[in-house]
């Protein structure tokens, strides 16, 4: 394999992802309801300061703020017509972030799933899907981004659809799915499933994992089910900094910079070569991250008592999610 991803790996053995956009955008003003892409042209300051504190806090690639920039979602906000434009304003902002830092890092274009369930279930069809993200990844790289970056996907078809998007785009892609539905994704995906469909590919990754979730000692027990079938791509790990938490009228995560710093550690024994957070995480979590990563001597694979002792309880204890599959097969054998 080769690649920006792949030859900054060669040289440092792992990296260090970003955080959150969402949340963080939150705390800087961003209202509920409000598509944070809108920002790319409305609040570009924000945005740009946003980007920096992720370079500031030493991190080695960073996500477009573009999760949403696709015809599906940007229509609940009148805005289907500028998916191109916005994705594009969002990767040209990343490359002036770096400029203003006189640094460098990996600009990754986020792309986000539709929103919409697709054909069987739903009425999203797979050509549709690949058009709408077509035209997300083309002003991606317009905009300067070095890789495309597929996140927080729950069904095959989708993915499939975006990874499409990437080669017909002609881009190197990194690709992520959430597991928040006890070990599956809500479209009943599992690990397994993945590192078997990354490795049919032709045009495969320059990285592949999870992000998001329902916590940091969810998202390593997912990796310790990645790594049991020994990938050769690199994995990535991109966890929310804990629980969400209604407090003062605000969501908080519970997860304090200490508690991501070891998630960071465990992540990377568990197989994860490139690690950030998802929501939740600020750059001041990603600074003890790093901090812990560079430290900290690359140890063996965490045990599940382990996780749960550091981390805390997962949703989820391994056996559990065959025992549900079963479980559900049996109730709908008796129907």
């Amino acid at each position: 394999m080769s690649g920006i991803i792949h030859a900054l790996l060669k040289k440092k053995g792992w990296l260090l992802a970003d955080g959150a956009t969402g949340t963080n955008l939150f705390n800087m003003g961003l209202m509920a309801g409000e598509a944070p892409e809108l920002w790319n042209r409305d609040q570009p300051e924000k945005i740009l300061a946003l980007y920096e504190s992720f370079l500031k806090a030493g991190v080695d690639l960073f996500l477009t703020n573009s999760f949403g920039c696709n015809r599906s979602r940007l229509s609940l906000h009148d805005s289907a017509n500028f998916c191109f434009e916005l994705a594009e304003m969002s990767a040209s902002l990343a490359r002036e972030a770096i400029a203003r830092q006189n640094c460098t890092a990996i600009v990754a274009g986020s792309i986000g799933p539709t929103g919409e369930i697709m054909e069987p279930l739903g009425t999203l069809t797979y050509a549709r899907a690949v058009e709408y993200f077509h035209e997300q990844a083309e002003g991606l790289k317009s905009g300067g981004a070095n890789v495309l970056w597929i996140e927080t996907i729950s069904s095959r078809e989708e993915f499939l659809a975006a990874q499409e998007a990437c080669q017909l785009a002609g881009m190197p892609w990194c690709g992520t799915m959430s597991f928040d539905t006890v070990g599956y994704t809500m479209m009943g995906f599992t690990p397994r499933n993945l590192v078997e469909l990354v490795s049919d590919l032709d045009d495969k990754p320059e990285g592949f994992g999870a992000n998001c979730g329902a916590g940091a000692s969810d998202l390593i027990l997912t990796l310790l089910a990645i790594s049991e079938l020994n990938p050769e791509l690199p994995v990535i790990a991109k966890g929310n900094a804990g629980i969400p938490q209604i407090k003062e009228g605000k969501i908080h995560y519970s997860g304090s910079p200490e508690i991501m710093a070891i998630y960071a550690e465990l992540a990377r024994n568990a197989g994860a070569r490139i690690i950030g957070g998802c929501c939740g995480t600020t750059p001041q979590h990603l600074e003890q991250m790093k901090i812990r990563l560079e430290k900290a001597p690359t140890g063996s694979k965490p045990t599940h008592e382990e996780v749960r002792e550091l981390l805390g309880e997962p949703s989820f204890t391994p056996g559990e999610t065959k025992r549900a599959k079963a479980g559900n097969r049996r109730r709908r054998q008796k129907k």
